[in-house]
């Protein structure tokens, strides 16, 4: 098996699209009124369904976690320190929740912390390299 992508379930599908079209540059298409989005982020494939939508289409309830989300996170690089701190400002600028400001870890890593609007955590980070040389 290869991985595909992943999909996050959103509440609140006009914030979640805002968010991530408005403050995160994704290239979402789809009104903000839709019940789902589907589309090709770097290569990963990235998908919001409504709660509501999904429970209807497994026939089942679920329980999901409210407040800032620790049980996953989605990780996004850039090339620079610079860039990690200049993203964590912009983003928060843009209502980015903002949950660790930029540090330099032991490991080499420049990384930040984010939540989006429903508390799905959000890594910014660098090894001061681009991406594709970063292994």
């Amino acid at each position: 098996m290869r991985l595909d992508g992943f999909g996050l379930l959103v509440n609140d599908m006009g914030k979640m699209i805002r968010f991530y079209r408005d403050v995160l540059g994704f290239a979402i298409k789809e009104a903000e009124d839709t019940s789902n989005v589907y589309l090709v982020k770097d290569g990963t494939l990235f998908l919001l369904y409504g709660r509501n939508d999904f429970e209807n289409m497994t026939s089942r309830k679920y329980e999901y976690v409210k407040g800032l989300n620790g049980h996953s996170e989605i990780a996004l690089y850039v090339d620079t320190f610079d860039e990690v701190d200049t993203a964590f400002r912009d983003t928060v600028s843009k209502g980015a929740t903002p949950v660790l400001e930029p540090t330099t870890e032991p490991w080499g890593q420049r990384t930040c912390y984010i939540a989006d609007p429903e508390g799905n955590l959000i890594e910014i980070g660098s090894f001061g390299r681009p991406f594709e040389s970063r292994a």
